[in-house]
């Protein structure tokens, strides 16, 4: 497939190295470090501390991990940001019962309101998702206030539920790993804090990295199995790159799916499943994996089948 096969405002712009378009320094220096974790006492009333959301919100599956607070007693606290965005920026917060050991870090990830945020990407996404009121769908089409509020909807919505139904798989399988989604509230997803839980330092994406040869094939063979996994729950990630995957342990993680598409409904979704496999396995190539194992075409025809398209 080429770019000119690709609706314009949706193509990589030419010339460039990088592959996320949302954080262009990411990798360059004096990147802002982890959030600072404090240690509150059990009377600490700090700014930034609010009554945990769990008992509004929409829970993700069940039997929720046990490392996750519930207890309706708990206390959220702000940490800092852990990543900014076009859409949305994603916090980390401390969730905590005051008086006891119990907590647990979480990243919340908040889309912006109607007026700041930017869905530069999100006309082809949006193809095949629909709502019933004909009111809604004319608003999301002419992206009014209200229409753009509408799509973030969709976006968090959508996350969440790709997010629960691939934990529940990789749970009972392990094909698949990404962060257990703990609660959707509003445009608000709660999710699992992917890093070290004692420094609150995130684990490295996928771009950071440089990993040896026998690290690299493990990391590949990971993702493969986690894309088929993907297709044959009828999905393409819509955005894939080394910046929306995350090595924890030895452990490819993938995370960031508002976008993700269905590759059934979706009239494009064959050229977003294809556009997620060159990506990647361009950088897999040009790390050192042998390019008839990083050969974009194979996988790609695996994956259709694996989704029920040819």
């Amino acid at each position: 497939m080429r770019d000119d096969d690709f609706p314009a405002r949706q193509r990589r712009t030419r010339g460039k190295s990088r592959f996320d378009d949302d954080e262009p320094q990411f990798l360059k220096r004096d990147r802002p470090g982890a959030p600072a974790l404090t240690d509150p006492g059990p009377d600490d009333d700090a700014p930034g501390d609010d009554w945990s959301t769990w008992d509004q919100a929409v829970h993700g599956p069940e039997p929720h991990p046990a490392w996750l607070v519930t207890e309706l007693a708990a206390r959220d606290t702000e940490l800092g940001v852990l990543k900014t965005g076009k859409e949305a920026d994603v916090h980390l917060v401390r969730r905590a019962v005051p008086g006891t050991d119990r907590s647990c870090l979480l990243a919340a990830k908040r889309y912006r309101d109607a007026q700041h945020r930017l869905f530069h990407r999100d006309a082809g996404y949006l193809e095949g998702r629909r709502v019933r009121r004909s009111r809604e769908n004319r608003a999301m089409a002419g992206r009014t206030a209200f229409g753009r509020q509408m799509i973030a909807g969709q976006w968090a919505a959508a996350e969440f539920a790709a997010l629960a139904r691939l934990w529940e798989i990789g749970a009972t399988y392990g094909t698949i790993a990404v962060p257990y989604p703990v609660q959707l509230l509003g445009t608000e997803l709660m999710l699992e804090f992917v890093g070290d839980p004692d420094s609150g330092s995130a684990a490295p994406r996928l771009a950071q990295c440089r990993p040896e040869p026998a690290e690299l094939r493990s990391l590949w063979e990971q993702l493969v199995d986690a894309l088929v996994v993907l297709a044959r729950a009828g999905y393409a990630h819509g955005d894939l790159s080394p910046y929306n995957l995350l090595v924890h342990s030895g452990r490819l993680v993938m995370i960031d799916l508002p976008q993700v598409v269905d590759v059934v409904a979706n009239p494009q979704g064959p050229e977003f499943l294809a556009r997620d496999v060159r990506v990647v396995g361009t950088w897999f190539a040009a790390r050192g994996l042998p390019p008839h194992e990083a050969d974009p075409v194979p996988l790609t025809e695996l994956l259709l089948r694996e989704a029920g398209i040819r």
